[in-house]
């Protein structure tokens, strides 16, 4: 289980839950069909990331809207940080690619993943790991007991994508709050494709590997985050379909 606790951008509980739709399809596994969402409601199965003692005034709003035709996720922040999460089990050695779409109104110009009180996105998405005592080595499991007693239950592994600003694109970078235990990739940066739709496509696999040096346990969930409250500036994201699909299907 993954507890939340700003600013060190750690998870609330991700909870198994029932789906509406199904997960395991074919070819992919479906982590957010929001184009087919008939009532204009959030999907049950995505939940809010509210970290402890946060007010409501310093919440991202996340809500179903129609962009281009299209329903999907629209997040508005003023100077907020919160997220939208769903529990989902996936295999990377049978669906290592992770596809979705996104848009962003701007960049944050001020922020900067290199520095604490700089760590804000226009938008991001983390995908979440297990994990796995017995297949970690000594050192790390008693960084990870000692960051447990400090914060709470935090997420051993996580890669974030992030779209960004003054950093070059597919550079993989700590966390500037929690470096061993949570990786940014950054896949878009500063304004040249601001304001229109971009489809993302990542070999989690591969990029887990590259940034961790091992081999991925399963994938336990998805985060989706806009968040400007380091900065205090705003920004609006949309989020379109996410699914993890096969290496062929790339």
């Amino acid at each position: 289980m993954l507890r939340a606790l700003h600013p060190a951008a750690f998870f609330a509980s991700l909870i198994p839950i029932v789906l509406a739709l199904p997960v395991h399809a074919g070819d992919l596994v479906n982590v957010g069909a929001f184009s087919r969402v008939p009532d204009g409601a959030l999907p049950s199965e995505w939940k809010p990331l509210i970290f402890k003692k946060q007010k409501a005034a310093t919440q991202t709003d996340y809500a179903m809207v129609r962009d281009d035709g299209v329903e999907v996720v629209r997040a508005e922040s003023r100077a907020a940080g919160s997220g939208l999460e769903r529990a989902v089990t996936v295999n990377l050695t049978e669906y290592p690619v992770l596809q979705w779409r996104w848009k962003v109104d701007h960049v944050v110009t001020g922020g900067d993943p290199r520095r604490k009180d700089r760590d804000d996105y226009a938008a991001r998405v983390y995908v979440i790991f297990e994990y796995e005592p017995d297949k970690t080595n000594f050192s790390k499991r008693l960084t990870y007991g000692t960051a447990r007693l400090l914060f709470g239950d935090v997420p051993f592994g996580a890669i974030s994508y992030i779209w960004g600003n003054q950093t070059q694109v597919e550079a993989v970078l700590d966390s500037p709050y929690l470096g061993d235990f949570i990786k940014l990739v950054v896949v878009e940066n500063a304004s040249a494709r601001v304001g229109q739709w971009v489809d993302e496509k990542r070999n989690v696999y591969e990029d887990y590997r590259r940034a961790f040096g091992a081999e991925p346990p399963l994938v336990e969930g998805v985060v989706l985050m806009t968040d400007t409250d380091n900065t205090g500036e705003r920004a609006t994201a949309f989020y379109g379909d996410l699914a993890f699909v096969k290496a062929q299907t790339r």
